[in-house]
């Protein structure tokens, strides 16, 4: 398959330099010049990112690593441009141009591929995504991309001492991917996920027997036989033991289907987990109707005012007056 291609700058590449043969009186000379230089730390160095001189290594290259202190060996970082697809077989390179090619040791036969590493250089950290293998790297050594690589030091550096860990369940980019690869087929099938946050450790297919395991080549494509015309169920688990299963994948050679599924749930990019609220039981109350109250009527008693005889007059104009306001009766002649 195409791999990324690396252009590196001068200093990167492997320049052996055809020196004259010296006569034996100039060996020793020579030979005082290279210990002092410190030609020999130069073994085991990458043939395509050759050490540039020590004039062109800044002062901080030189010294030793956390890792080397500790005994684990010394960590390395250069730094490369790459066109076309890496080793891990990603049709391009992170959104944000933050990515690393491992040595082949370290590579795993594609085991570390969509896992992230955490760099710490001179000058800074950066996170980068493992998506290509470095043929030339010796264990403990990692190529950058070079806008990586600016995070830790200047790219005049070169080659800068490191130290870098396996990151565990970093922030996603965003929900799950799967291609399906060129030349699959109802008898043959290659897929490839992205988006996993961690390395994948198994990829599982449901066919009408039950759930069919593929297996990883060092592309990084999970492949099987027997898998069927599809749509296919996949579950996936990554070195974590996060576990997903995503549904309706079809049959199409070479193109890249999304999915609304996210790997897990923790770190930044994915929507928080929003808890089920468990709702409170609000008892009903049922008012108790008060009795209406109908409010017995006392009538009003009006006592019967009976007069007896001609009314008293007190004075003589109120006799003028009542006797003004009597009915005249008539009285009957005498006979």
């Amino acid at each position: 398959m195409a791999s990324w291609r690396r252009h590196h700058r001068p200093w990167h590449r492997s320049a052996r330099a055809h020196w004259p043969l010296p006569g034996l009186g100039g060996v020793a000379a020579i030979a005082a010049i290279v210990l002092a230089a410190g030609v020999g730390q130069l073994t085991g160095s990458r043939a395509a990112a050759a050490v540039p001189s020590a004039a062109m290594v800044p002062s901080a290259a030189m010294v030793p690593s956390a890792a080397a202190r500790a005994g684990a060996g010394p960590q390395t970082a250069t730094y490369y441009s790459s066109q076309g697809m890496g080793n891990c077989s990603y049709p391009r390179p992170p959104a944000d141009g933050l990515y690393a090619a491992l040595s082949t040791p370290e590579y795993a036969k594609g085991a570390r591929c969509g896992g992230y590493l955490e760099v710490r250089g001179p000058d800074g950290s950066v996170r980068v995504k493992v998506v290509d293998r470095c043929p030339g790297c010796a264990a403990g050594h990692i190529d950058l991309s070079e806008i990586a690589f600016a995070r830790l030091a200047r790219l005049s550096a070169g080659r800068i001492d490191v130290t870098y860990t396996h990151i565990a369940d970093p922030p996603l980019p965003g929900t799950l991917t799967v291609e399906v690869k060129r030349g699959s087929s109802r008898y043959w099938l290659g897929l490839l996920a992205d988006n996993t946050g961690n390395p994948l450790a198994s990829v599982q297919v449901r066919a009408s027997s039950g759930w069919l395991s593929l297996r990883r080549g060092s592309d990084n494509y999970w492949n099987a036989s027997g898998a069927g015309p599809g749509p296919y169920r996949v579950r996936l688990t990554d070195t974590q033991g996060h576990r997903v299963t995503v549904r309706g994948i079809t049959l199409r050679p070479g193109a890249t289907q999304a999915t609304a599924t996210w790997m897990y749930r923790t770190g930044g990019g994915q929507p928080p987990v929003t808890p089920t609220a468990t709702p409170t039981a609000t008892p009903t109350v049922t008012p108790t109707a008060a009795p209406t109250v109908t409010p017995t009527l006392t009538p009003t008693v009006t006592p019967a005012v009976t007069l007896t005889g001609a009314p008293r007059v007190a004075t003589s104009a109120a006799a003028s007056l009542t006797a003004s306001r009597m009915p005249l009766t008539a009285q009957p002649a005498p006979r």
